[in-house]
This record gives C-alpha cells, sequence and structure tokens, in this order.
C-alpha cells in the first residue's frame, strides 16, 4: 500500500516558479507602479464615473495577462512572427486608407471592419520593434549605412501611412 504524503508532490510555489523565472523584477516592479500612479491619477480626475475606471482596470488586468503570456514565449518564436505581424499591419493600414471607418463619426477613418473593428495602427506598435529587432539581429557584426537607411524605410512606410490618416475634426 502506498501511501501518498505532502512530501511526494511539489508545492504549487515549485510549480509555479519556473514560470517567472526570466522576469526581470526591477522592471515589473516599475510597471505595477506606473499603472498604479495611472489608476489612481484616473481615479482622481473622474471619479464620478466609475464605470470608466472599472474597464480600464479591466484593459490593465488584461494587458497584463498578455504580458505574461508573451514573457513565456521563445525569443526565435517572437522574431519568426516578426514580418508576417509587420506585413498584416501595413496591409491592414493600406485597407485603412481605402476602405476605413469612423465609429465616432469624428472625420478619423483610422478603423476597419474586419468582422470587428479593429485599428491597425495598434498592431503596429507591437510588430515595428519586433521587425526592426529582427532586421538588425539578421545584421548583427556586419552592420553597414544602407541597413541602417532600410531600417528607415521599414519605419517610415508605417509611419507615413499613419500620418496620412484624416484627423479628427474635433
Amino acid at each position: 500500500m502506498i501511501i501518498n504524503t505532502p512530501f511526494d508532490s511539489p508545492t504549487l510555489w515549485q510549480r509555479v516558479r519556473p514560470l517567472f523565472r526570466g522576469f526581470d523584477l526591477l522592471m515589473v516592479l516599475a510597471l505595477l507602479v506606473i499603472c498604479a500612479i495611472g489608476l489612481t491619477a484616473m481615479y482622481s480626475a473622474g471619479h464620478d464615473n466609475g464605470a470608466r475606471f472599472g474597464l480600464q482596470v479591466r484593459n490593465m488586468l488584461l494587458a497584463g495577462g498578455v504580458f505574461f503570456l508573451v514573457a513565456q514565449a521563445p525569443q526565435q518564436r517572437l522574431m519568426s512572427l516578426a514580418v508576417p505581424l509587420y506585413t498584416l499591419g501595413v496591409i491592414l493600414l493600406v485597407m485603412t486608407a481605402l476602405f476605413g471607418i469612423d465609429p465616432t463619426h469624428k472625420g478619423a477613418r483610422r478603423w476597419l471592419n474586419v468582422g470587428m473593428v479593429i485599428q491597425p495602427s495598434e498592431m503596429l506598435k507591437i510588430a515595428m520593434p519586433l521587425m526592426l529587432a529582427w532586421w538588425f539581429q539578421r545584421r548583427e557584426g556586419q552592420l553597414r549605412g544602407l541597413d541602417f537607411v532600410v531600417a528607415g524605410m521599414l519605419l517610415a512606410l508605417p509611419v507615413g501611412l499613419v500620418m496620412k490618416q484624416p484627423r479628427s475634426e474635433e
């Protein structure tokens, strides 16, 4: 007869600890402090609108979950997503220039309806640093002036498309 004792199975902390091994604790702490300051400022500026504050807390928790999941991904996997994400983002920006909508009716056609309403420029906030990191990683150890020109062009294309979007009429 085998008796399971508490010593046979690892504790919850022993099972979860490897998930946090690669985190920079100081960076996570700084991020939490910045989020807390932002939430405090938002609450004090508009405490009469509790629903908006609750939505912001929800969004921050969701972003924290995404942050945690992405941190678990190997760097090679993230690098393999750089070119497809960048390409998709630029294609969506071109589609926004052609078929963009204005859900707020204030003149800014920065959104695209692809079954749900998205703002492609937000995706490029993630895709652009990944793409530039991919580009410079491929050129590591042999960087020339032309490589910086190409990186500037990689940056200029989506920036130009975003700047071309009409501004809101507020």
